[in-house]
């Protein structure tokens, strides 16, 4: 049996996973100001600290378009948090990729994330393997 978009249990889970996303958010905000850093550039050095990427895919990624990413780039380029150079795979592209600066700010930004690691903490690896599988299939990413 389909459940409904607006029955009361849908509508409290949606506006539980509003509320995870705005104080997400909120954090991630104040911990880029304490490094100077817009929430969309500290994103960006997050990304690239799990792994150089480069511009479209960083575009995909935060669902923007890639000259916004240019301009972000720019910047951390600008305080050498990030550099661009060569994909080994294609030297036609250039690949964004933090400094190691880069990666110690994404490290400070990420320890400053306290509002979801501490409950997260307080539920068993069981619970955290079955919240994270919700979440990708929400989000129709393969469980594999």
């Amino acid at each position: 049996m389909a459940t409904s978009r607006t029955d009361p249990l849908t509508l409290e889970v949606v506006e539980l996973i509003g509320t995870v996303v705005a104080r997400y958010y909120e954090e991630y905000e104040q911990a880029a100001a304490e490094h100077s850093l817009t929430g969309a550039q500290a994103r960006v050095l997050g990304l690239l600290s799990v792994e150089p990427m480069p511009m479209r895919r960083i575009a995909r990624k935060l669902k923007c378009e890639p000259s916004n990413v240019t301009g972000i780039v720019d910047r951390l380029e600008a305080r050498d948090l990030v550099e661009r150079r060569p994909d080994p795979a294609d030297r036609r592209v250039k690949l964004a990729a933090p400094t190691e600066k880069g990666l110690a700010t994404a490290a400070l930004l990420r320890d400053a994330l306290g509002f979801a690691r501490e409950p997260l903490a307080e539920l068993s690896v069981a619970e955290r393997q079955v919240l994270r599988d919700l979440l990708k299939r929400m989000l129709g990413e393969s469980l594999v």
